[in-house]
């Protein structure tokens, strides 16, 4: 990995060295790009077994509605951003050969109770549509040689008010606990347009 920031440097790091990684910052600073390519990386030096992806079902604006088909073709329109980023790092040919091995997974953060992950790389993206429940139990299910990343934007939760905060909670209460880490990245890290950083700046006015 080639950071482009000394804050996406410092979350590079802060993967390498714990075995759980929250990361929080506004869209395109590569929190998921980074995430994804760690995964990889592990993957392919056999560090890991399997890489899971999960994503919060939770639309944002107007609901998508009932879909048909099998659990991953139910999940799939909303993990079509991690397979965006898998595109970068593995051709697709593979990453459809690596789901039919159960080298990638796909798993629904509501089907994770009873779960145990080890020998597996878990990223967890738009970790904001979290509840406190669903984060405490994503959390738990860590395993030996496992390593998890949950990744978000505190500003951008598609929850009712009243869900909101699991994510943020997390991140406050278990900062300075051995073996997690937690990191921020801000406008400056900016990296997929230049014109986010205009965007974020003037729409959070």
């Amino acid at each position: 990995m080639n950071p482009r920031t000394p804050n996406q440097k410092e979350y590079i790091n802060t993967i390498i060295e714990n075995d759980i990684t929250m990361s929080h910052g506004p869209a395109g600073t590569g929190k998921t790009h980074i995430a994804v390519g760690m995964g990889v990386m592990a993957l392919k030096g056999n560090k890991v077994e399997k890489i899971i992806l999960c994503r919060p079902a939770v639309d944002s604006g107007a609901s998508i509605g009932y879909l048909p088909g099998t659990m991953e073709e139910k999940v799939g329109p909303y993990l079509v951003p991690l397979f965006d980023e898998l595109a970068h790092y593995l051709d697709r040919k593979f990453i459809k050969a690596f789901q039919e091995q159960g080298i990638i997974e796909i798993v629904p953060l509501s089907l994770m109770r009873g779960r145990t992950f080890n020998n597996c790389f878990v990223i967890l993206d738009e970790a904001q549509n979290a509840t406190q429940s669903e984060i405490r139990m994503f959390l738990t299910r860590i395993g030996l040689n496992t390593k998890m990343v949950i990744v978000g934007d505190l500003f951008q939760s598609d929850l009712p008010r009243d869900a909101r905060g699991g994510f943020e909670g997390a991140i406050e209460r278990l900062e300075g606990l051995d073996g997690i880490g937690i990191t921020k990245l801000d406008r400056t890290d900016i990296v997929r347009h230049r014109l986010i950083a205009d965007i974020e700046e003037r729409l959070s006015r």
